[in-house]
Order: C-alpha cells, then structure tokens, then sequence
C-alpha cells in the first residue's frame, strides 16, 4: 500500500464518492455512548488505478472510519456482504456526500437470495458462539487440570466407584497395605481386557518387586500404563478409563482457558453486571441482522433503520434470559427458510450488469 494514500489524501484530491454515518446510528440503536462510525467509497487517481499501485480499502487505526475503492465496493456487494449493503442502503439523513454516480448503484440491483447466507449465515455462525460463550460462563473450568485418574472408576457392588476414592478408602486388610487405609496408584498394574473398550484387570504389587508400571506414568500422561503381570497373580479389581471423556474435557480446559486469556474483560464484566449469560450487545447485533434478512425476502428491498428500536436496546441491556433471545432467533430463522423459499429475487445478483455499471462510473471519473 502507497504509505503517503491516507483519508486526508482522500479528501484533499476530492477522491471520496459516497461517505455515509454507519452502524448504530444508521440502524437507528445510537445511545449516548455509541461512537460514530464513518463508512465511505473513493476511487484512485488514474495513475494508481491503471499502475501498480492499486489500494482496495482505506481505514483509520481503530477501523471507525473506512473506505472502499469503488471496484472492491462493487464486488462486495455482488457478493451481498451485508455491511458493504447496509453501507450503499444508508438513511438519507445519514449520508454526508454522494457524487451523482452513486445514483448508479441501487441496493435492488444487488440483492438476492444469496442474502440468506451471507446474512443469516453470519448470525447463525454468531448465535453458536454465543451458546458457546453461554456454556463457558455457566460452566466455568478449574484451574488446577484434571489428569486421566479423574475418569477411572473401579467397578463394585453393581456400580463404579471414583477410582481416587477407591484408592484412598481401601480397607486394610489381607496383607495389603497393613496398618493404614490406602493404596498407591504407582504400585498398581493394568492389564487390558480382551473385547472391551477401556476396560482393565487391575492387580496390586505392595513390595514394588513386580516392577508394574503403576496407573500412570505422570501427572500430564493421556492414556493409562499396561504392566506385563506374572502367571497366577489375583486381580484386585477390575477398572473402566473413560477415554472419550478425559479427550473432551481436555478440549474444553483448552478453550476455556484460551478464552479467559482473549476475552475483553470489559464486555465480560458488562454482561456480568446484567447478569444474563451471554454478549447481549452482540447478540442484539446478531437479532437485527436477522430482522434485516427476513425483510429482504419478505419485500425484496433492504430497510436498515430498525422499526423496534426498544425491544433491541432491551436485548443489548441484558433485560432478556438467554433462552428467550434463542427463541426469537430460532424464529425468524424459521420466517426466513419460508420467506426465501417463496421470494421471487433472483438467485444470484446480476454480475454482467453491475460490472457495467462499474465501467460506466470509472469511464465517466477518468474521462473528466
């Protein structure tokens, strides 16, 4: 990118088309303490176009103001990004300048049903995060990990007993461990079980001359020791590893605890506050999108000020339970899948058209 092509470039060549106020004062969800987000399109100078130099997006250090070149813009709408549709759908009284070329490109010409993916594609993808965020603040994982010990029981009376229980509370008597309760887990030996999964004898060696290679090997093992056990020794018990388990449990401790370490703490402590389970700003995002895409497929046209400004608001104050928020988007998800399936909008934007369409502006930009 050519270091010296910056916004301020943008407005002292006069190269900017179209700049618009985005976001949440566009959708009409602006409270007094939303920023301003600016959105816009330029086109280069002739000699950056046609040469090597050609810049795609223009933006400022905390991404609150950007601008597109206008042939990205145009192929981001022919791909129905949904914010690059919002931008060319924004409120009169939230556009501060527009060349008359823009005039060219209507939202009508871009919209179709591929608006199903790309919007509604999005918020789904934003409402299993949101179940995943939910899971992670109600099921919050120690610190201290867990090893493979914790998924073993030992079978007993008809049921299974923790295999660390198990251990700590085996009475004393019959030569083992004479005069006090217990067993060590380094003096056990496993052997597998023929036809089963996860099953093992387990037999006992008090004088260590066995030489069984106990349980586990150490604390950080992920999967349980095999000992060669003599002819004729007797089983102590017989013991289950939940494997399958144990591999869960240390995917779940690993994104966790990625998740505490990235996670802003203060959104976190936001949704805290409120006490409900989940990013309700985002999650207020995630309902207008959703509002925005049945729209599309209910009229054919693409309306961005929002209609039910305090029931969002209500969303991003954390006044609604997690389930509730599910439950409205489960809904218009539905709305959608019927709307889409009888919307007469054309399968896919007509990229022929509205590529003319970019010729005619660049022609008419570079002949003046």
């Amino acid at each position: 990118m050519d270091s010296k092509m910056t916004i301020q470039t943008l407005k002292n060549k006069n190269l900017i088309l179209f700049q618009s106020i985005s976001g949440s004062r566009s959708f009409g969800l602006a409270t007094e303490n939303s920023d301003t987000d600016i959105r816009g399109v330029y086109y280069l100078p002739k000699e950056d176009f046609f040469g090597l130099n050609y810049i795609p997006q223009i933006s400022n250090e905390t991404n609150d103001i950007s601008y597109f070149e206008i042939g990205r813009f145009i192929e981001l709408l022919q791909k129905n990004n949904p914010n690059i549709l919002e931008i060319l759908a924004s409120p009169e009284n939230c556009i501060q300048h527009k060349n008359p070329l823009m005039d060219l490109l209507k939202p009508e010409d871009f919209l179709s049903k591929l608006c199903k993916d790309t919007f509604a594609g999005y918020a789904i993808s934003q409402i299993k995060k949101a179940k995943g965020l939910n899971k992670k603040i109600l099921n919050p994982i120690d610190k201290e990990r867990k090893s493979i010990l914790d998924f073993c029981y030992i079978l007993e009376n008809n049921s299974s007993v923790p295999l660390k229980k198990w251990l700590r509370e085996f009475p004393s008597s019959g030569g083992i461990s004479e005069g006090r309760g217990g067993l060590s887990q380094e003096k056990c030996g496993l052997v597998s079980i023929d036809n089963t999964k996860g099953m093992f004898a387990l037999f006992y060696d008090e004088s260590g001359d066995l030489n069984y290679k106990g349980i586990i090997q150490n604390e950080e093992a992920n999967q349980v020791s095999v000992s060669s056990v003599p002819k004729g020794e007797q089983s102590l018990a017989f013991m289950f590893c939940n494997l399958d388990a144990y591999s869960t449990y240390c995917k779940d401790y690993r994104e966790y605890w990625k998740w505490v370490s990235e996670r802003n703490e203060d959104r976190y402590n936001v949704n805290q506050n409120h006490g409900q389970n989940y990013d309700s700003k985002n999650m207020m995002h995630t309902i207008r999108l959703l509002q925005s895409c049945e729209h599309i497929f209910k009229t054919g046209s693409l309306e961005i000020r929002v209609k039910n400004r305090d029931e969002l608001l209500d969303i991003k104050a954390g006044n609604w339970s997690y389930d509730n928020v599910m439950k409205k988007a489960e809904q218009l998800i539905t709305s959608i899948e019927y709307h889409h399936s009888k919307s007469t909008l054309p399968e896919f934007p007509d990229v022929e058209k509205t590529t003319r369409l970019l010729v005619e502006i660049r022609n008419s930009l570079y002949s003046n």
